[in-house]
């Protein structure tokens, strides 16, 4: 994974010791409600576009970014569905500790942008439209824990009680 500059001149200063920093996660729908995933060159499991924000980059702004750049797709911020903090310690395979705050927004297709999938950089192996019922193998922890928060948003959008979910003391609100 292609690590952000930024981060590259903290590490300097602060070696593996803990970081946190902000994410994005992009639930991207079609038009025919399939969800778009990427096969992490990293891990090999299949996930959502997720990515870190660039000093004063707007989390809607990077989660748009990172999707074109990860599968070439334009897509748009329809609604922000959760911000949430990771409470373990993701320890990367050189050493780097790191924790996230995530901001995971639901997307959809820029109109008149392209809906074609392609793999647009090295952190993908793989890109592609899933059915919600039908998704790949294996999938990521973390997708599946996005998407039961994705999932129950959409639902109660489509009840009329939609509302962005926060978690306060390990409760979703």
């Amino acid at each position: 994974m292609p690590t952000p500059e930024f981060v590259l001149e903290l590490r300097k200063k602060i070696g593996h010791d803990l970081l946190w920093l902000n994410g994005v996660t992009g639930c991207v729908l079609d038009g025919q409600g399939r969800l778009l995933l990427g096969r992490r060159s990293d891990t090999g499991e299949w996930a959502m576009v997720y990515g870190i924000n660039e000093p004063g980059e707007q989390p809607a702004d990077t989660v748009v970014r990172e999707i074109k750049e990860e599968t070439g797709v334009d897509a748009i911020v329809t609604d922000l569905v959760a911000v949430t903090s990771s409470n373990r310690v993701i320890t990367y395979a050189n050493g780097d500790n790191t924790m996230y705050m995530d901001h995971s927004f639901l997307c959809a297709l820029k109109p008149g942008g392209n809906a074609t999938p392609f793999v647009g950089d090295e952190e993908s192996l793989n890109v592609g439209w899933f059915d919600l019922d039908d998704l790949p193998q294996p999938l990521a922890a973390s997708t599946t824990e996005r998407l039961a928060l994705f999932r129950r948003y959409i639902e109660n959008k489509r009840r009329g009680d939609a509302h962005a979910f926060f978690v306060f003391d390990g409760e979703q609100h």
